[in-house]
């Protein structure tokens, strides 16, 4: 028996495995029986709700190879890592969520996150999990640099847009990695307080092109990485208004947002450098290039177009898939599992 066969017993060929993993990852399971159904000679015998058992059990395997989670993969005292062999280039991550819809807690969404692996040379790869659902975060993204072939003194640049989800799981990644609060993200939060600040009514409003202006030099300090001037401009702000007797719903509202624009930028000041030198040097501000990455990951099979609320295992387990199927990976999984087969006979007759 096939070594794929064996931990998935149903009665379903591997290379029909392979074709459901592949088409169900990029679409709808019952686009992908439709079109199984009308380019093989298998009949009625393959519909959705099969497709979606066999697709999980893949995925399932693939989880279950993965190694055990750990706080931190560094190893080793100074010296030998003084005797590593000199790194290659630098590579950079970005690392960007993005929501689906809950099938357990609906209309409500949960947040998935997706990330890109960008070395300067050698391929790109994708990943994805589901917050609060994955066990090893850490491990997943070890694995995928592993398989980059990006050694542990590399330099590595780490992208993300600051959150909660995301901030743990950058900090051990490697030791020489440097993490970088997505300038995108600052940018627009400025960009709705400024908004926030042109919907202020009469006779506040003739105040607002001074609170705009205030707004604007907080993103230029912030650009230049001078988090805490930024934040001192923040507080003034914050401080004027509540001066205010009376306030209106749209400074309240306004007081809110400052606070929590406040609270991002001091949870995330150690990731906050100075943007306009990196920009000189020609090095990355912002996750704009994961942007792609969610919209190919997550929004068209999970979101877009799509009315099919998810529970987190499945969107977990389906996301494994795609990114392997986007980054042209799972056909070698499939190979290791049939060269597998051959591999005790081998043994057996060099131990004889």
């Amino acid at each position: 028996m096939d070594a794929a066969e064996a931990a998935l017993p149903e009665r379903v060929t591997p290379d029909l495995l392979a074709l459901e993993a592949r088409w169900a990852s990029l679409a709808a399971y019952g686009v992908a029986a439709a079109l199984l159904a009308d380019v093989l000679p298998i009949g009625e015998a393959v519909n959705a709700s099969a497709i979606g058992n066999d697709v999980m059990r893949v995925a399932e395997r693939l989880e279950a190879e993965l190694g055990p989670e750990q706080a931190m993969f560094a190893s080793g005292c100074q010296a030998e890592w003084n005797e590593m062999p000199i790194p290659g280039p630098p590579v950079t991550i970005g690392i960007d969520g993005g929501y689906v819809r809950s099938w357990t807690d609906r209309p409500a969404n949960f947040e998935v996150i997706v990330g890109k692996s960008v070395p300067e040379e050698g391929p790109v790869r994708r990943f994805g999990f589901g917050t609060g659902h994955d066990e090893k975060p850490k491990r997943r993204l070890h694995e995928l640099l592993v398989s980059q072939g990006i050694a542990m003194n590399q330099e590595v640049t780490s992208m993300s847009d600051g959150g909660d989800s995301v901030r743990d799981l950058q900090l051990y990644m490697r030791p020489n990695a440097d993490h970088v609060l997505d300038y995108f993200h600052i940018a627009m939060r400025i960009t709705v307080l400024q908004q926030m600040a042109r919907g202020l009514p009469p006779p506040l409003s003739t105040a607002a092109p001074a609170i705009i202006e205030v707004l604007e030099s907080v993103r230029r300090y912030l650009w230049h990485g001078n988090f805490r001037r930024a934040l001192s401009l923040v507080e003034d702000l914050d401080d004027g208004l509540e001066l205010l007797d009376d306030p209106s719903p749209e400074v309240r509202k306004l007081r809110r947002h400052l606070g929590e624009f406040s609270g991002y930028i001091t949870n995330n000041a150690g990731f906050i450098p100075n943007y306009a030198e990196r920009r000189r040097y020609g090095e990355a501000v912002s996750t704009a290039f994961v942007e792609s990455t969610v919209n190919q990951v997550i929004a068209k099979r999970f979101a877009k177009k799509q009315q099919m609320q998810w529970t987190p295992r499945g969107v977990h387990l389906l996301m494994q898939l795609r990114t392997r199927v986007l980054d042209g990976i799972l056909d070698s999984d499939f190979k290791r599992w049939r060269n597998e087969r051959r591999s005790p006979p081998n043994e057996a007759k060099m131990a004889a």
